[in-house]
């Protein structure tokens, strides 16, 4: 019978008041708030126009977006840094394409993010109705768990069952498709459908009316069956005490130990002070990398530099939320002889390229706390091998100061990170949106405390840094947020600025502008002799920002970025979202640093 339908289902989104009605937009919302959700990031959509208008009455701040990728991007963040997953919402077909980029960052950073998805009435679907596609297809390769709503009483159950899936195990991205009949009110739907059925007794008319009245009735069926209740706790494996007590003792034994700990360590992100607390007691050298940088603050068992060496000279090497992908040389950066321990929820993780000789599936932050409580041995243990790789680190910083000395044309990106650094305050979270530039300030401005750096991570993603500013001022208003961006990275979300002015998000950001894709030209160059596709202009960003009701500062010469910082702070602090465009020139600094 379906086919002869084509002509009597509404194809459009409905336009009457329905504020005053209860309506399936009001049962996400109410989902949203009891799981302790503040923010819900979209771009506007008729399909999704009652999520966002029911989250807003249940007490929860709607967040539209110039880009649906830069609404996951600012869930991704939420929930990095809240321990709440982060929840996006876009709209059927394009909006959802446009969001894939971003879920699979979340998916390789473990991020727990529950994207609603809006989608054609299920009378059309698969009948070419507008913005209609597969969007299972699509999306099930990037989540780890999705569901197709297809009754408004399922609404309910299936909200609550994609907070507990993105959160349990490894974490990771989440899927909820919401059709346009589930979300509007049922006395609308019915209306509209109402007016478009055919007219008459004929058999074909009576058959189509009756098809459409039951599965109208299905959709609507029992619709306030299910309330919403408070969240399930998330489950995740745990170490035991004789998996504590093994790597205790090789511990013990080891005269050369380092930790290297990565965002997988920082998936509770409430244990963050707590675990850098037992880090401290266990006194072994730590490297941190992605969400755990800035774990230790200013303390010295942070060793930040020639980890390759301490690598490869250690006779313990503890790696927790970190897998020996390429940032660790495929494994071949550990040394064969040293006892080699991984920590992470996923087993898979654990194995990559390299076996541990101790393989713990369990959450790395807990995991490490366990060992601390452990731990009753005195501090200065390893005095020796710490004051060689502090020696080594300090050399390196030596050596960055005097690259900062530099002549170059315009302003010294070495020396503009330095400048940077001497401003950024004890509370500021960093965000990280680019290749050479913000891999120079990676080796000079330092996150102050635990949950104060944000990258992609492990994906390399360009364009996750407005989204992740957005989220990160929102989270803690009271920060400053800085952003830092190559002109490359700029170009993807730029436009956000405006997104910053309309919801008075004070975001500061610093665009290192040199004219180029720097980091692959630098090796393009001396491998095929030529720039071609790497060369780009030295662009006014400053004023893209003032287009967008942002305040924007030119810098072209190191004498006046302090300047232009301490301004941008201070704007910052009266509310208005800043850009300082610096124009700087070319270094040595990062040659061979491009991975491939």
């Amino acid at each position: 019978m379906t086919e002869h339908s084509s002509e009597t289902v509404v194809d459009e989104i409905p336009t009457t008041e329905t504020k005053s009605m209860n309506h399936g937009g009001k049962l996400v919302g109410r989902v949203l708030a009891r799981h302790g959700v503040k923010f819900l990031f979209t771009l506007c959509g008729g399909h999704i126009s009652p999520i966002l208008t029911g989250s807003e009455e249940e007490g929860v701040r709607v967040i539209d977006v110039r880009h649906e990728v830069n609404a996951v991007f600012a869930a991704d963040a939420m929930a990095r840094l809240s321990g709440i997953p982060g929840v996006a919402a876009v709209t059927a077909g394009p909006g959802l394409t446009n969001t894939i980029t971003a879920l699979k960052n979340a998916s390789m950073a473990q991020s727990p993010v529950v994207l609603l998805g809006g989608a054609t009435p299920t009378l059309l679907m698969g009948r070419g109705s507008l913005q209609d596609i597969d969007q299972k297809t699509l999306i099930e390769p990037h989540v780890k768990w999705m569901k197709q709503i297809r009754r408004v009483r399922d609404i309910v159950p299936a909200m609550e069952e994609a907070f507990f899936q993105a959160q349990s195990g490894v974490p990771g991205p989440v899927f909820v498709e919401l059709p346009i009949d589930t979300l509007y009110p049922e006395e609308l739907i019915r209306e509209q459908s109402e007016g478009q059925m055919p007219r008459g007794n004929s058999i074909m008319a009576r058959a189509t009316r009756w098809y459409i009245n039951n599965r109208l009735n299905n959709v609507f069926a029992d619709k306030n069956k299910h309330q919403a209740k408070p969240p399930r706790l998330p489950s995740f494996p745990a170490a035991n005490l004789s998996q504590i007590t093994k790597i205790r003792d090789e511990l013990l034994q080891a005269e050369k130990p380092i930790f290297v700990i990565g965002t997988g360590a920082m998936l509770q992100p409430r244990k963050a002070d707590v675990l850098a607390k037992a880090i401290k007691q266990l006194g072994v050298p730590t490297f941190l990398s992605g969400m755990a940088r800035g774990l230790l603050g200013r303390d010295d068992l942070h060793i930040r530099h020639k980890r390759g060496n301490a690598l490869k000279e250690a006779d313990l090497v503890l790696l927790a939320g970190v897998p020996c992908d390429f940032r660790l040389g495929y494994g071949n950066s550990i040394s064969s002889s040293a006892m080699h321990i991984g920590i992470s929820r996923s087993k898979e993780e654990i194995t990559l390229n390299k076996k541990p000789a101790i393989g713990v599936q369990a959450d790395p932050c807990d995991a490490l706390i366990d060992l601390a409580n452990f731990w009753n041995e005195s501090e200065g243990r390893w005095a020796d091998w710490h004051g060689t790789l502090k020696e080594r680190n300090d050399a390196r910083d030596a050596e960055i100061l005097g690259k900062a000395a530099a002549d170059t044309d315009h302003c010294n990106p070495v020396n503009v990170c330095i400048e940077l650094e001497k401003v950024v305050g004890e509370n500021s979270i960093l965000v990280g949106d680019g290749g050479d530039f913000v891999g120079t300030a990676s080796y000079i401005v330092r996150p102050r405390k635990p949950l104060n750096w944000l990258d992609p991570g492990a994906f390399g993603t360009l364009g996750a840094g407005a989204g992740f500013a957005l989220a990160a001022k929102l989270h803690n208003p009271e920060a400053e947020v800085w952003l830092l961006y190559g002109d490359g990275s700029a170009g993807y979300s730029i436009a956000e600025f405006d997104t910053f002015a309309r919801h008075g998000v004070a975001v500061m950001a610093v665009v290192g502008t040199d004219g180029g894709w720097t980091q692959i030209a630098r090796e393009q160059i001396d491998i095929l002799g030529t720039t071609l596709g790497t060369d780009l202009a030295m662009t006014a960003y400053h004023d893209v920002a003032k287009g967008y009701g942002a305040e924007g500062l030119l810098v072209q010469n190191d004498d006046d970025l302090q300047e232009a910082f301490e301004t941008a702070v201070g704007r910052s602090k009266s509310g208005v979202p800043v850009l300082v465009n610096a124009w700087i020139g070319s270094t040595d600094f990062r040659k061979g640093s491009i991975s491939m």
